[in-house]
């Protein structure tokens, strides 16, 4: 399996999975033209792109995808409150209520916390390799943490420090509220509260995403996983701009 963090952030979102058999993107957040320039850049065709998995439908998660799937023609993975947001921009879809089997890629999913109508994390399996990502979530219920444990690879969200958050004089009281509540985003210290509990023996990748430009900062987010975590794990920081390496596990 092969992955790369193609763009994270508040103003779009998208990654991308290879296995032998399938190749794979998560989340359209970003416009068809960035998303065609990186996948290229990566020596790979859109048009080769069979499958999009969707987390949910705030636009910095589907910006880009009524155009991308015109263009070239990937089935749209998604749950059946995600269609009624986004039905009209889908071609070739599938509302997913189980795990799944799309080729060699095993396709798991779990509910997260966000005030969107429906949001969900993933974890992707093929061969004895598995790839959990998470973003965009309040918390995680207790329930679903033995599910995403001792994994290979972590996307994972790390989206505000909290003191810069709280004194960022442009964001109103509310919107602070929003973000920090349990419909909201996982902060620094709480991103690696869970990583602590669920990293393990097989963990050889984390990435750090959907950083808030405004209210984190890379060296925050990263400090703050290395002093905690095993230092044979290899940590990144995802970008909102650019895409990480293709990193194959």
């Amino acid at each position: 399996m092969k992955i790369s963090v193609l763009a994270s952030g508040s103003k779009g979102n998208c990654t991308y999975i290879e296995t032998n058999c399938t190749k794979t993107l998560i989340d359209v957040g970003m416009s068809n033209l960035y998303i065609e320039k990186k996948l290229i850049s990566l020596g790979i065709d859109p048009d080769d792109i069979n499958n999009i998995f969707i987390t949910h439908t705030h636009i910095d998660h589907v910006a880009g995808l009524r155009v991308f799937v015109k263009r070239h023609h990937s089935t749209v993975y998604l749950t059946a409150k995600m269609y009624e947001e986004l039905k009209d921009d889908l071609i070739d879809y599938v509302i997913i209520e189980d795990k799944i089997v799309v080729a060699d890629l095993i396709v798991d999913y779990f509910k997260t916390s966000h005030d969107a109508p429906d949001s969900v994390g993933y974890i992707f399996k093929s061969e004895d390799k598995e790839f959990v990502y998470v973003t965009d979530t309040g918390y995680i219920n207790i329930k679903n943490l033995k599910k995403i444990t001792n994994k290979d690879f972590y996307a994972f969200e790390s989206n505000h420090d909290i003191e810069l958050l709280m004194n960022n004089p442009h964001y109103p009281y509310h919107i602070k509220q929003r973000i920090l509540s349990d419909k909201g985003h996982l902060s620094n210290l709480q991103c690696v509260q869970y990583l602590e509990k669920i990293v393990g023996d097989k963990t050889k990748y984390i990435v750090l995403a959907h950083l808030s430009e405004q209210n984190n900062k890379p060296s925050l987010a990263l400090d703050n996983v290395k002093d905690k975590l095993n230092s044979n794990i290899k940590i990144m920081v995802a970008d909102q701009n650019d895409n990480t390496e293709l990193i194959e596990i």
